[in-house]
């Protein structure tokens, strides 16, 4: 069992500047969704995050949520937490799935998201996990995010010229140049 091994834990990062942290959340299971925000709070104010909760329906609509907030906010990232509890149809797959590849992507586009959605086969492997005192998902996902904020402003600032220029002014000849 997954929960009697020992795993390393990365110290969280030390921030110049402030931290502004969007938890997104399913409550579709109130009480697994609770314990998990809990943790995730606890550890963004360890490292001085500010956070702010919202409430989506199900686990297919936090990586929406994020799109939006990513697209239309201005926070340096993003904590998904809910869970999802095998039943008896294939419906499960779809939803571990379709939001797992959905926050992959938003990631890949540069989102710093912690993934904290639960997918479990039963309502006991959620409350172990989702519980602060014991695996507290919630709290690991707050600082997977946190993590990646921090990466991604070490290397926000590089200027190698990594990657294609965008199309603009180009040089047609020697000293020449043209829009």
């Amino acid at each position: 069992m997954a929960g009697s091994e020992s795993h390393y834990i990365l110290d969280l990062p030390k921030f110049d500047k402030p931290v502004k942290v969007l938890i997104v959340v399913s409550p579709y299971y109130k009480d697994i969704a609770d314990n998990m925000v809990a943790g995730a709070v606890a550890e963004l104010e360890k490292a001085g995050a500010a956070h702010e909760i919202i409430e989506v329906p199900g686990a297919l609509e936090v990586p929406t949520a994020i799109s939006m907030a990513h697209r239309m906010s201005n926070y340096d990232g993003y904590v998904a937490l809910g869970c999802v509890i095998r039943g008896e149809t294939t419906h499960y797959d779809t939803v571990c799935n379709d939001s797992s590849r959905g926050m992959t992507l938003l990631g890949l586009q540069g989102a710093c998201i912690g993934n904290g959605i639960l997918t479990v086969e039963n309502r006991k492997q959620a409350e172990v996990r989702a519980d602060p005192a014991d695996q507290n998902k919630g709290g690991g996902a707050a600082a997977a995010a946190l993590h990646l904020i921090a990466l991604g402003r070490r290397w926000g600032n590089e200027t190698r010229g990594v990657g294609f220029k965008p199309m603009g002014e180009f040089q047609i000849a020697e000293g020449t140049t043209k829009a």
